[in-house]
């Protein structure tokens, strides 16, 4: 005759490890990119100095409305924080040389991390 044993549960293998939350960064690739193509979008236009009161603020328009809906829709951001976020860096894209716009669009893009813009 054979007398079962119970024995306690196994402890976790250590290769078993809680996945790491991965921290989500505070811009969206996407916008990031609007800041680079927008800026340098008005790059030429902008060389002449007379063009500078149209120029602007098209430009400022066009990142603010981008970078919104993008935080807003792509990463679900608050309206009040997407508005701010996208006020930020429509503010560096109003700059009327492509000096800032596009070094600080390539930090934020290398900060947030390239991935595939259509997948989540």
């Amino acid at each position: 005759m054979v007398i079962p044993e119970v024995l306690p549960p196994a402890p976790p293998v250590a290769s078993e490890a809680p996945p790491v939350a991965r921290s989500r960064p505070w811009f969206e690739p996407l916008s990031a990119l609007a800041l680079i193509l927008v800026d340098n979008l008005w790059l030429f236009p902008e060389f002449l100095v007379v063009d500078w009161p149209i120029t602007i603020p098209l430009c400022f328009l066009s990142v603010l409305i981008a970078v919104f809906l993008v935080q807003r829709r792509r990463a679900g951001d608050r309206r009040r924080v997407a508005f701010l976020k996208a006020l930020v860096l429509a503010a560096i894209a109003a700059v009327p040389f492509s000096v800032t716009g596009t070094p600080v669009g390539l930090a934020l893009l290398a900060w947030a991390g390239i991935r595939h813009p259509w997948r989540p």
